[in-house]
């Protein structure tokens, strides 16, 4: 185990994408072994030593970042094992918890299969990913991260390691989990008895449903129930080919229309993801592709796996989805083969760097959601999204998964004034997004900074039931404390 506390060594363990700058820890300690975590963890329990984990930096709430807590530095668990073939279409991959993202798709590909959860930011560690129930495009067709895991090893508060595949430890009729652990003794505890939101993404508060996995509710815990070590990955074979495009439309109300057309999934039309850009997002982008046509009124990105035999069939019936949607058809731009694909990949990073650069000139930070709703309420959150920039007179972009019904809205002050009054109306989209049976987190999770808008989509008894499986599984309050639920509901 290697512990540093120089002020120069861990500053960057105070940071994340979250904008939060007032972290502040004693130290960092690096396990290099499972036993590592599980000796800390044990006599953290003892003393009370509060710990934080550490992702990579890449979380967007806070998460990691420490308020006087000690912090654990996943970055040594960085194993990434060969992947191993367990049927014809499937195979399976062990890896760290420390290891990156990007690698771990990288040495699958290498192998000729995809491990399919695909968030934007590659360098994250999958420890973090699993832990936050990541998710990205790719979602629309292969869920989120939590379809892609056959088993973790997780360190319980108490240091008990307890390895959990997936269909071992599954909660009775009644809800309750029973567990007989080495040093914890026998605990056991009820899954919590809401109902989630009906949405395809959602990435807030612990997971529930009748008779689930018990891996499931580590997963997406934001790390507030355990540190996982290592996991075991689903991997599907490596896609043949794919074909991408990029679709303009003048009127929002013909791509709409596309879009649910598209999620029909009919006459080959079988999509792996469906993006959104608002108009607002084209304009940012036309500084560096002025090509983008004018008198848009927004763009759809899809991409379809496909074969030789299947690529023509395919095209015709996107083209003539295309056709009967009012479609851009000669404006718009097909990708077929790797190098066409990856200056599309770049063109669809570049909305957030040109954001970032606009934002670099301003004196204030963004406001953004994270909310997806049923697809039957999309287009009226979007217009409610809308409808209040324009009102107040806000820069802004929507942009996003549209194909899970989840977009995201940058609302880009110009002043401390409509900075102030945006994240006011922060709360009535929230609201907004609750009254449509939404999640106010689709991906990015809850950390520190959404946690009082928790309650709310919860309710005071929702919270209550998280904190009292908090509490059963870490009741010396040692791990990730203030991360996902308030900390007033452990005084409760």
């Amino acid at each position: 185990m290697i512990y540093k506390n120089d002020p120069a060594l861990i500053q960057s363990f105070l940071e994340d994408t979250s904008n939060i700058k007032t972290g502040h820890t004693p130290g960092v300690y690096f396990p290099e072994s499972i036993e590592d975590i599980s000796a800390l963890l044990r006599e953290s329990s003892a003393s009370g030593k509060r710990l934080v984990i550490a992702g990579n930096g890449t979380g967007t709430t806070g998460g990691r970042i420490p308020f006087g807590d000690h912090v654990i530095a996943m970055e040594k668990l960085d194993r990434i094992g060969e992947p191993v073939q367990c049927a014809e279409t499937a195979a399976v991959m062990t890896v760290g918890a420390g290891a990156l993202l990007e690698d771990i798709q990288k040495k699958a590909e290498s192998c000729g299969w995809l491990y399919p959860p695909d968030p934007t930011e590659k360098l994250c560690f999958i420890g973090s990913t699993i832990a936050n129930n990541s998710s990205g495009a790719r979602t629309y067709k292969y869920g989120p991260t939590r379809e892609h895991i056959a088993r973790i090893t997780v360190v319980l508060p108490s240091g008990d390691i307890l390895d959990i595949p997936r269909g071992k430890h599954i909660a009775g009729d009644d809800g309750m989990f029973h567990l007989d652990l080495p040093l914890a003794g026998n605990i056991a505890f009820e899954r919590p008895g809401y109902k989630l939101p009906r949405t395809s993404k959602h990435n807030a508060g612990y997971f529930s449903k009748h008779n689930m996995d018990l891996i499931d509710l580590f997963i997406g815990a934001e790390g507030t129930l355990g540190v996982i070590a290592d996991a075991d990955l689903k991997l599907v074979p490596f896609p043949e080919k794919i074909v991408s495009c990029l679709v303009y439309f003048h009127a929002l109300e013909d791509l709409f229309l596309f879009v649910e057309q598209a999620k029909g999934r009919t006459g080959g039309v079988a999509p792996r993801a469906l993006e959104f850009f608002d108009s607002n997002s084209l304009d940012f982008l036309r500084k560096v592709y002025p090509e983008i046509p004018a008198g848009t009124s927004g763009a759809v990105f899809f991409e379809q796996e496909i074969s030789l035999e299947t690529e023509e069939m395919v095209l015709e019936a996107w083209l003539e989805l295309m056709e009967t949607s009012g479609a851009m058809i000669d404006e718009s731009w097909v990708a077929l083969d790797v190098n066409e694909q990856r200056a599309m990949k770049e063109f669809r990073h570049q909305l957030p760097v040109q954001v970032n650069e606009w934002l670099s000139k301003q004196s204030e930070s963004k406001i953004s959601t994270d909310m997806a709703v049923p697809d039957s309420s999309f287009t009226e959150l979007f217009h409610f999204y809308r409808n209040t920039c324009e009102k107040n007179g806000f820069r802004y972009i929507i942009f996003g998964h549209i194909g899970n019904s989840h977009v995201h809205l940058n609302i880009l002050p110009s002043s401390h004034e409509e900075f102030i009054k945006a994240k006011a109306l922060y709360q009535d989209f929230v609201a907004k997004t609750i009254e449509l049976g939404g999640t106010l987190s689709a991906e990015h999770g809850i950390g520190k900074l959404k946690t009082e808008y928790l309650a709310r989509m919860f309710g005071d008894e929702g919270i209550r039931e998280m904190a009292r499986i908090k509490k059963t599984l870490d009741p010396c309050l040692i791990l990730n404390v203030g991360n996902l639920i308030p900390e007033n509901y452990y005084r409760t």
